[in-house]
């Protein structure tokens, strides 16, 4: 099994990667914070793996590894580690958001939540 590479985009990639897509299935949004992180604030359309539930890896297994992927978290730690774990899996296409939702925020990108 061959190992993806990561690539980190700040937000204003990340929301062009997303804007250019259109929707397109092909990318997939992982939130990787708590449930409760992800209920209160998180971008639109945006799926939840907890990257410190122990089902994390089991979860993340099952994922179509033919698609791309922008993973977040709150400042890009968790993402990035989760991510790395994407692409020893051996996803392609993986994305991490530098800065994570707090950077997205921060530049008045929209999300949705409580």
């Amino acid at each position: 099994m061959s190992e993806g590479m990561v690539r980190d985009l700040d937000p204003r990639e990340a929301i062009q990667l997303i804007r250019d897509g259109g929707g397109d299935p092909e990318l997939l949004i992982l939130d990787v914070r708590t449930p409760q992180e992800h209920e209160r604030i998180r971008i639109e359309g945006s799926a939840n793996l907890d990257l410190r539930s122990p089902a994390f890896l089991a979860e993340v297994s099952v994922l179509d590894r033919r698609k791309a992927y922008l993973v977040y978290c709150l400042v890009g730690v968790r993402s990035r580690a989760a991510a790395e774990a994407m692409a020893r899996l051996g996803f392609g296409e993986v994305f991490n958001l530098a800065g994570g939702i707090r950077e997205w925020q921060r530049l008045g990108l929209p999300t949705v939540g409580r």
